[in-house]
């Protein structure tokens, strides 16, 4: 199961416990004048860690947070500053990946309260519990149908309602190791489940996300427990349409799309050995944007070999993260964390940027000044949002800017020998939280082993 969410998952959790190096790659500074951005910590649900996944226009955010004790992740949704639990379908964990509707309602996954007969951790939570999609409205957490089999998740809706994601049919996949049912990719229109098609023989596949036009994108593979995609797909009117990939064989996927229909999503180059990036050798995946049937790589910050899309607004800016968070604009790949006034942790450094609405206000990760990992709100101090909490202190003067510098990496120190802070990590539920990040995976190395990456993209 962790391969089936491996993208995803790692985009609005993981990179907020990967080992960080002290020193930040130095970085050119936009020649375009950018806004300066207004950071909020959002808070958690009691404990010590959390994320901000979506915003939707109306400023409604959905969260992953845990709960008092650090022992469950819930999903929270975020208004005016107060969060509402949205608690569980029974079991300790819910979690999801996408921001609310207009009508603000959300869509995610949860742990119910029964062991999954096969021993299946569909949910990726470590528990073995039988995981439900779910759609949550008006206070009140449904769970969506799968295809005969146990499990089923959503991953995004769009604000009509309509939910895009991955459930269990009853055919055994021959292609796994261990028990497993296959998993299809799915959108449930009130509530429906339609199966959608898969290219190439793949026996499963997954949508991570909709538009409001009905297009999905997601990926397709064999055994979804043990592989990562090997098709990214954009399906339309319910055909799929393979996107292609950045030259690699190992591993792509789409991720987001916006209304006009420009996909976003991960993908090896060309070399690539491993999933998993080793010193030397492995993977050098990055973010790419597809848009009328062009696949366009996005390029890393400078001193990464990786970069991760989360997110994708109407206006063709996108955010992610490589070493930290990224917000792709105008041609260039720009540390979000250059365009936050003043020194690092006022309030938060941001590790990965997940949403962003058609305003420009984004939402991540974030590191506070005591360690803890949490949501956070990045506000763009224009015109429009002159009035954010901080943007008032700010003058509309970004001279304070240089006040927060890139501070160049020593490439002759050897990568496993670099100083890291060590993040405080939970125990107990989700798994992938216990575990840290995927093994070996790391996205920055020294310039020995590191191969060169385009430092920007044609402008959109």
């Amino acid at each position: 199961m962790k391969s089936r969410l491996l993208t995803r998952m790692t985009a609005l959790t993981l990179f907020a416990i990967l080992a960080l190096p002290v020193g930040i790659a130095a970085q050119d500074r936009p020649t375009k004048k950018l806004p300066f951005y207004s950071v909020t910590d959002l808070g958690t649900l009691g404990g010590a860690f959390s994320v901000g996944v979506g915003i939707n226009t109306r400023g409604l955010i959905s969260l992953n947070a845990f709960t008092a004790g650090n022992a469950a992740q819930h999903v929270a949704l975020w208004r005016s500053g107060n969060k509402t639990d949205l608690d569980t379908l029974g079991g300790p964990n819910s979690n999801t990946f996408w921001r609310p509707t207009i009508a603000a309602v959300v869509t995610g996954f949860s742990d119910t309260s029964t062991p999954d007969p096969l021993g299946t951790d569909f949910c990726s939570f470590g528990t073995q519990l039988i995981c439900r999609g779910f759609v949550w409205r008006d206070g009140v957490m449904s769970a969506l149908p799968t295809l005969g089999g146990n499990n089923s998740l959503a991953s995004a809706i769009n604000d009509f309602g309509l939910v895009g994601g991955y459930a269990e049919n009853t055919t055994l996949d021959k292609t796994c190791a261990r028990p497993q049912y296959e998993a299809k990719p799915v959108l449930w229109d009130k509530g429906i489940p339609q199966e959608l098609p898969t290219p190439h023989g793949d026996r499963n596949g997954f949508i991570f996300g909709v538009n409001n036009k009905g297009q999905a994108v997601g990926g397709s593979s064999a055994c979804i427990n043990h592989a990562p995609s090997l098709h990214a797909l954009l399906w339309r009117n319910g055909v799929p349409t393979d996107l292609g990939n950045l030259g690699g064989k190992l591993f792509t996927n789409a991720l987001s799309l916006n209304d006009e229909g420009m996909v976003i999503g991960f993908s090896d180059l060309p070399g690539d050995t491993n999933y998993y990036l080793q010193p030397g050798s492995g993977s050098t995946g990055h973010a790419y944007l597809w848009s009328n049937g062009v696949m366009t790589d996005l390029g890393a910050l400078p001193g990464d070999v990786q970069s991760f899309p989360n997110a994708i607004n109407n206006r063709g800016q996108v955010v992610g993260a490589g070493s930290r968070a990224i917000l792709w604009q105008d041609g260039k790949v720009i540390d979000l964390n250059t365009l936050v006034p003043g020194p690092p942790f006022s309030p938060m450094y941001l590790l990965s940027a997940n949403g962003i609405n058609d305003r420009g206000e984004i939402v991540g990760l974030g590191l506070a000044a005591n360690g803890d990992v949490r949501a956070f709100l990045a506000v763009p101090c224009n015109t429009a949002d002159a009035d954010a909490p901080g943007c008032a202190s700010y003058a509309g003067n970004d001279a304070n800017l240089e006040s927060n510098p890139s501070v160049p990496v020593d490439d002759t120190v050897n990568a496993s020998e670099r100083i890291v802070p060590r993040l405080w990590r939970p125990a107990g539920t989700p798994a992938w939280l216990r575990t840290g990040a995927f093994p070996g995976h790391q996205f920055s190395q020294p310039s020995n082993l590191r191969r060169e990456a385009p430092s920007s993209v044609p402008a959109n």
